[in-house]
């Protein structure tokens, strides 16, 4: 324990009087939460700019406009006449979509002869593409039901008859765990942690890589017992406790601050984010052991940490990728916490069905035992060893 203590009383100066460390643990979390947060403050895009190409020109198409603008979604900047005009500021990225209003559509809509309306979005920005989508899509369908009632009162049906036709069955939606529909609650909480899930990555394979560069190994290992293990445990703890208070200021900002819901109990949630951060570290502990050089540890460490945002479900769900990336998906311990995350803090489901991801993670400590003896090695006969 004295050597242990020592270790980590070493590895605590070599933190505070290292810039990349402070870097690392400090100012890339906490920066990061500032961004995201700011960047989502409104927790939903809104009033994205769109063109109207209106070739009809009517009462009837400007009073479809004004019903455009209104929707909180959408800001209708610009009325072209010319679909080329339109189509070119779309491509400039000016716009993320164009609603077409065809020539004849008042004189078609009172004659009943269905007249179409096009919507053109741009899907290279795939959440402004889809938003844009979904609220035309609204408009169109408020539209046609608009002239569906008023036919239907020209021929004397009363407004409960129209309703039935134009909407036979009622949608109720219900969303649950995120019912405000917020991209900031979906995201930031697993988008931050994940951000220090790499940090923590990075930071233990700098620690252990620079000990190499440096020649500083035997400073480090001095100690009459064979084993690396406690040498391990005593650079990790200081940074383990260090990341951990950061995280816990995360929680505090996401979950007291920003109010974001928390459906199940706060110390499941308190045991993954512990769990995430050893897990991490232990990666680091075996990424820097199967390539035992500081270039090529973060090298691995970062392409490992960034395919995790991919892979882990949040952006893109797993279920729709390839068989093989499913399995590969569950070889990252951010897609554990994120199924955590989605069962205890936004759904409140029992405990029950989360275990497994549990034991997932708490799985990720026994990593560096596959690659300790090459560690071991490439620390103590090192050919610069004094």
């Amino acid at each position: 324990m004295q050597y242990l203590l020592r270790i980590a009383g070493r590895e605590t100066g070599r933190i505070f009087s290292g810039k990349i460390y402070w870097f690392c643990m400090f100012f890339v979390p906490l920066f990061s939460c500032l961004f995201f947060l700011s960047l989502m403050h409104k927790g939903l895009p809104i009033a994205l700019p769109i063109a109207i190409t209106d070739m009809d020109n009517t009462s009837a198409s400007r009073s479809l406009v004004r019903q455009l603008d209104l929707l909180e979604g959408l800001h209708v900047t610009a009325t072209y006449n010319n679909f080329n005009e339109a189509q070119t500021e779309m491509q400039k990225g000016n716009i993320y979509g164009i609603f077409l209003i065809p020539r004849d559509f008042a004189q078609k809509t009172v004659s009943a002869k269905q007249p179409v309306l096009s919507f053109y979005t741009n899907n290279s920005y795939l959440i402004a593409g889809s938003l844009v989508f979904k609220d035309m899509k609204t408009a169109a369908t408020l539209a046609a039901a608009s002239v569906a009632l008023q036919t239907g009162k020209a021929r004397g049906y009363t407004d409960q008859q129209v309703m039935a036709s134009i909407q036979p069955i009622v949608i109720e939606a219900h969303p649950i765990g995120n019912p405000w529909l917020n991209y900031s609650v979906y995201l930031n909480n697993v988008i931050l942690p994940g951000i220090l899930a790499l940090m923590v990555m990075c930071t233990t394979v700098y620690s252990i890589g620079i000990e190499i560069k440096e020649k500083t190994v035997w400073e480090w290992l001095r100690n009459e017992q064979s084993s690396i293990l406690p040498s391990l445990a005593g650079k990790l703890l200081p940074q383990t406790i260090l990341f951990l208070l950061v995280g816990l200021l995360l929680y505090a900002v996401l979950y007291v601050v920003m109010q974001f819901p928390i459906n199940g109990n706060i110390g499941s949630m308190l045991v993954a984010l512990f769990l995430l951060i050893t897990a991490s570290q232990a990666m680091g502990v075996f990424m820097i052991g199967c390539l035992p050089t500081l270039r090529l540890g973060l090298s691995f460490a970062c392409l490992f940490g960034m395919i995790a945002f991919s892979i882990s479900g949040f952006s893109f769900p797993v279920n729709a990728m390839y068989p093989q990336i499913q399995a590969v998906s569950n070889v990252f311990p951010l897609r554990h916490y994120f199924l955590i995350y989605a069962d205890q803090a936004l759904n409140g489901r029992a405990l029950f069905y989360s275990w497994p991801h549990y034991i997932a993670l708490l799985g990720f400590g026994f990593l560096p035992v596959l690659t300790l003896r090459n560690l071991s090695w490439s620390l103590k006969y090192a050919p610069y060893k004094p």
